[in-house]
């Protein structure tokens, strides 16, 4: 997984629109990326409604924020639109994204191991170096601290 002092990946997404999102196009601003297993599921929708919460903040601060799964981007047009999201939402559905980062993981479940996404969340500067990692998120009031963190920047 990436940590503090590592560059921004240079990928690119599909926005939930199916447009592509290229990370590197925020170059001279700070940026969050979290990455989340799956649209829909509780602990996932609350963190959406959290970061949306706070989008006008993190607009303030020119700070975008950007969530990634592996769900389709139809699936997460459909996600947003259920839930009033307004956070950018991003799809990686090859999972590259996923491996740029170090997301993609093993997991156990009721000692049944899978692969999945790590719930984390990155803070990127303005040149593109995370200067925060959250490696293994909390949901509850994990986007203020994201949000207290970008404001440290500033």
């Amino acid at each position: 997984m990436l940590t503090t002092g590592d560059s921004l990946p240079p990928v690119t997404l599909a926005g939930s629109d199916g447009a592509p999102i290229a990370l590197a196009d925020h170059a001279g601003k700070p940026l969050v990326v979290y990455f989340y297993p799956k649209a829909d599921t509780p602990g996932c929708t609350n963190e959406a409604l959290d970061f949306s919460a706070l989008q006008g903040d993190f607009d303030a601060l020119g700070v975008p924020v950007i969530g990634v799964s592996k769900d389709t981007p139809a699936k997460l047009a459909k996600f947003a639109a259920k839930h009033g999201l307004t956070v950018t939402l991003a799809s990686d559905g090859d999972g590259a994204v996923c491996e740029a980062f170090g997301t993609w993981i093993e997991k156990k479940l009721y000692g049944r191991a899978y692969m999945g996404i790590a719930r984390a969340t990155f803070l990127f500067d303005a040149v593109g170096t995370a200067v925060r990692v959250w490696p293994s998120v909390k949901v509850k009031g994990h986007a203020a601290e994201v949000l207290e963190a970008a404001r440290a920047l500033g």
